[in-house]
């Protein structure tokens, strides 16, 4: 594909002098890049097979704060390294930089070069093998949303974080002309990842003043997470190249409506679709049934896995097309499963859950292992919702505290990815809502300062 680098690509294009700098990156617990700028001469002699970083990062929160209670690594333990070996099926340019490539890391044990299981790309790794076992391969696709703001963080962050002010003035969903105004931000960040060797779709207006969707073209499940992680960090930094603050966070203001990250995902076999049988019902296998009964049946367990922070929740509103209960249904934007491409070698479910703060790898890594549950367990994913899927009772956790709970306790999630994954992640989402806690707010100091 365009973009996509082998090392002989790119000692010709260093020889030609189109690109000096290499972006090693592994993929941390929040999804973001982390690693490190090598100057492409010394990633062709030595780094390309190998460099190191602190094993804090995996064990930190949002903040890089280090965060306690962690089994990984700790101050006890004196906050060692992990080897980050660079997969060279994933070089590429970095289109939106000047003179820059881009390569993600596999993350190992320092000592034994063992994967380390807590690294979001081997949780997706693992569950595809998972599923590779028993014949599949995974398709997935996601759909970015986010917000393009006037100012620039740096000016957002100066303020406060006060005075918002949304690229747009109204809802631009579909919106060709509101999104022309936008071109500065959107046009760069497409042809920029085109030129990476992301198969872009498409763009278009959200639902929302100020609000964007990046469609990128299905493909293997870890490709899609790849596809996803680079996307999103092109769009901060094509948005702070513009001087826009470019924003993922699920619910910026009560009254907007808040940024998803809809995942669509099927089996196949080889070139035949594992989902589809054209004499079942809307063409649904009985594989289907069960994958779907699968992730209907845990949903709760692995929630905290597409909503990770308390903001999250403030998504799961009625009438606002993010969902709040546990049903599937077809063509149906209410659901929390929604049955795309009925009747087609394209069918499949989507996944309406995800907010845009989600960790692609972990997400896709939860899916999968839900859906091979099902399989596992033949269980069936009964009738499809019909009609207003806000009034249906079987609710999604609707808190983080609730999330995390139904993660500790999941005997599902703890048998595909083990105790050691689980616990990580369970103690990842507990802090978030510790540090929560602890915070006073704007709105609790306005609503009682004088009146309590």
């Amino acid at each position: 594909m365009r973009g996509q680098l082998s090392l002989d690509d790119l000692a010709s294009l260093a020889e030609g002098g189109h690109i000096d700098t290499v972006l090693a990156c592994m993929v941390d617990m929040q999804g973001r890049l982390m690693g490190k700028r090598f100057h492409v001469q010394h990633f062709l002699d030595s780094a390309h097979s190998e460099t190191h970083c602190c094993n804090y990062l995996l064990a930190t929160d949002i903040e890089m704060y280090t965060v306690s209670g962690y089994a990984s690594t700790s101050w006890e333990r004196g906050y060692g390294d992990y080897t980050m070996r660079p997969d060279l099926s994933t070089l590429r340019l970095a289109g939106w930089l000047e003179g820059t490539a881009i390569i993600l890391c596999d993350v190992l044990d320092h000592h034994g070069h063992d994967p380390v299981a807590i690294s979001p790309r081997q949780m997706l790794k693992a569950q595809v093998a998972r599923a590779e076992k028993l014949g599949f391969d995974v398709i997935a696709a996601t759909e970015l949303e986010f917000f393009i703001f006037a100012q620039s963080f740096d000016e957002i962050r100066k303020n406060g974080f006060r005075d918002l002010d949304p690229i747009s003035g109204y809802n631009e969903d579909y919106h060709i002309l509101q999104t022309t105004k936008e071109e500065g931000v959107m046009r760069a960040l497409r042809n920029g990842l085109y030129a990476s060797g992301i198969p872009v779709e498409g763009t278009k207006g959200e639902a929302e003043t100020g609000q964007e969707e990046l469609n990128i073209r299905y493909a293997q499940a870890l490709e899609t997470a790849e596809y996803h992680s680079i996307a999103k960090h092109a769009a901060k930094e094509v948005g702070w190249q513009q001087g826009r603050a470019v924003s993922f966070l699920p619910k910026w203001h009560e009254d907007k409506v808040g940024s998803a990250s809809h995942v669509h995902l099927s089996l196949w076999k080889g070139d035949n679709p594992a989902f589809c049988d054209p004499d079942a019902p809307l063409g649904m296998s009985k594989t289907m049934r069960a994958a779907l009964g699968g992730m209907l049946k845990y949903l709760s367990d692995y929630t905290v896995f597409f909503a990770p922070y308390v903001n999250s929740y403030k998504r799961f509103r009625e009438g606002t097309f993010a969902p709040t209960a546990k049903v599937w249904s077809v063509d149906n934007r209410t659901a929390a499963y929604r049955l795309c491409g009925d009747g087609t070698k394209g069918i499949r479910m989507e996944c309406r859950l995800p907010g845009a703060d989600m960790n692609p790898y972990v997400a896709i890594s939860a899916m999968i292992a839900a859906a091979l549950a099902g399989i596992e367990e033949g269980l069936d994913c009964g009738d499809p919702f019909t009609g207003d899927a806000y009034e249906a009772t079987d609710r999604i956790p609707s808190t983080l505290r609730a999330a995390t709970e139904a993660l500790r306790g999941s005997d599902m999630m703890r048998a595909a990815f083990g105790d050691e994954v689980i616990d990580h992640y369970t103690r990842a989402a507990e802090w978030e809502q510790e540090a929560f806690d602890t915070v006073v707010t704007d709105w609790e100091i306005a609503r009682g300062f004088e009146r309590a």
